[in-house]
């Protein structure tokens, strides 16, 4: 069974990945975010064939405690944050190491050696 991507945010934010053939979003305007962002969440974290969910890094502010929990800790689905400045490439390459359990990137330099 395949895994379909995910996108929670902004109508701005999930566009491209709507363009891009991302069919599962939820889309939460900036206003409404401090209500409704957790609901979307949790909706996207209950649909059986989502194996990945893409937010932005500073929606992670508008979630519960609990919620953001649930997201920092979830293997599957596993949630990729993009934007926001912090973390970079180096927390893009811990969220795969955790997603898929090795660390791609050490493989690749141990390659070209």
């Amino acid at each position: 069974m395949s895994q379909e991507i995910a996108v929670v945010g902004t109508a701005e934010f999930t566009t491209g990945f709507r363009l891009a053939g991302v069919r599962e979003f939820r889309n939460v305007p900036e206003e409404d975010k401090p209500e409704d962002l957790d609901d979307a969440v949790r909706d996207v974290f209950d649909t059986d064939d989502v194996g990945i969910i893409v937010m932005h890094a500073d929606d992670l502010d508008y979630l519960s405690r609990s919620v953001r929990e649930t997201v920092e800790t979830s293997v599957e689905p596993t949630v990729v944050t993009i934007g926001g400045g912090a973390g970079g490439s180096s927390g893009m390459r811990e969220q795969i190491k955790r997603a898929i359990g090795i660390d791609l990137m050490d493989q690749d330099e141990g390659a070209n050696e």
